[in-house]
């Protein structure tokens, strides 16, 4: 079984770059490694973060299983074949877009069939990592209900942490399995650490890495360069790194479950 890991928070606080860092590191120091990047968020863009080109989705299939499917050949068999001609090769990682949510009528069938070749395809990789929309319920209706680790990526901002700490009092309610869970502020300003830390230990909430704010992260995304562009002196790319080295190889009982984590 694949070793699942997925990335939610908020709107805008860069969880599409964070995935991009996430995957850069996997193929970067877990070598010849197979990887399947999945960008479940409607306003696909992981694609450019990691240099791709996106030619058909899991929603444009959706809408063409109303109308495409050729005689003699069975709606599960003609989506798995999209579902597989879907998937684009990028230097030794793939990605799958999920692309546009349900529109109007009845996708109770579609998106039963696209769950199934999703469980089925993911089964030819040891990693998949799932660039999410905003919010968590999505997760248990199409891609994943199994995940070994979940990033929450606040902004470093108060509404940034309180809304990490609702995605976390969400995750409880939810029928996921997630054996552990990790709140992360990015884009930080130093001068603004203590008081930020200071919120989340008063909402119990355990921020599990930093990763400060980058002017070099932020012209090579007004520029369009991919995630791969990014050399040593990036801040962010560093402190990425360091929280990907500490928390995939190190878990511990006090972040499993999807549980909020007292701090210590």
């Amino acid at each position: 079984m694949p070793k699942v890991i997925a990335i939610a928070g908020k709107g805008g606080v860069g969880k599409t770059t964070f995935t991009g860092m996430l995957v850069r590191y996997i193929v970067e120091k877990l070598k010849d490694v197979p990887v399947l990047a999945v960008d479940a968020d409607p306003n696909s863009n992981l694609n450019e973060l990691l240099g791709v080109t996106v030619k058909i989705s899991i929603g444009d299939a959706r809408e063409l299983m109303k109308k495409d499917v050729p005689a003699g050949m069975t709606k599960d068999v003609w989506f798995e074949y999209k579902v597989n001609e879907a998937v684009i090769e990028g230097k030794r990682f793939d990605l799958l877009v999920m692309g546009r949510p349900e529109g109007p009528g009845c996708y109770c069938a579609a998106n039963s069939l696209a769950k199934k070749s999703i469980d089925a395809l993911k089964g030819n990789y040891a990693y998949v990592v799932v660039d999410n929309e905003a919010g968590m319920e999505h997760m248990s209706r199409l891609v994943t209900q199994d995940i070994d680790h979940l990033y929450v990526i606040s902004d470093a901002t108060p509404r940034g942490i309180l809304t990490a700490k609702r995605i976390l009092d969400l995750i409880r309610e939810l029928n996921l399995n997630i054996k552990n869970t990790h709140v992360v502020i990015n884009r930080l300003d130093e001068k603004k650490e203590e008081g930020l830390m200071n919120l989340a230990t008063q909402n119990d909430v355990k921020v599990d890495g930093l990763i400060r704010h980058d002017e070099i992260l932020a012209m090579d995304d007004i520029e369009g360069k991919t995630i791969f562009s990014l050399g040593d002196e990036s801040v962010a790319l560093n402190d990425a790194y360091e929280v990907f080295e500490r928390t995939l190889n190190n878990t511990t009982e006090g972040n499993k479950g999807g549980h909020i984590c007292q701090p210590e």
